[in-house]
């Protein structure tokens, strides 16, 4: 079986209960329409059950087959910086569909970031360090497409997409 390489660390963006029995770590690509297809469901699961677990993003772009991949992790990323990693992680996703190389400064004015600030992080050594340093991490961890989710560090293989996998393996 499949281990979280390295576990959770503090510099991973986290939100649920940070003190809670239960991690769930998803390595997701902004342009995977599965990992579209499951950010709902971890969103529901948040809703129904955030007191229970904490739920880790790391971004798994897959830069051959989605273009924007990159682009889009950089800028949840430089949105981060501003304290606006999942604000700008769930616009991402919901707009998954019409994604443009210009969407993502649209979605920082939308946040009302710092466009200055923004368009630099965007653009600077650390944020691309962080998204290599999270894709090289899934790639120890034994990650081959997206979403992979872990589950207190144990990479969980019964996910089908659905709601009930997800929700049946953080109660088992």
């Amino acid at each position: 079986m499949a281990h979280l390489k390295p576990p959770v660390e503090s510099s991973d963006h986290q939100t649920g209960n940070n003190n809670a029995q239960v991690t769930l770590v998803e390595y997701g690509d902004y342009q995977c329409s599965h990992c579209a297809h499951a950010y709902p469901l971890v969103k529901q699961l948040l809703e129904e059950k955030g007191d229970d677990f904490q739920f880790i993003f790391r971004n798994f772009p897959l830069r051959e087959s989605h273009p924007l991949a990159e682009l889009a992790a950089r800028a949840a990323e430089a949105a981060g910086e501003q304290h606006q990693f999942w604000e700008m992680h769930d616009k991402i996703y919901e707009h998954q569909r019409e994604l443009r190389e210009d969407s993502f400064e649209q979605f920082a004015r939308e946040l009302r970031l710092d466009l200055n600030q923004f368009s630099s992080d965007m653009k600077s050594d650390e944020i691309a360090s962080k998204v290599e340093r999270d894709f090289e991490s899934g790639i120890r961890s034994g990650v081959n497409g997206t979403p992979s989710f872990f589950i207190n560090g144990e990479k969980l293989n019964s996910y089908d997409g659905s709601y009930k996998s997800l929700k049946q393996a953080l109660s088992s």
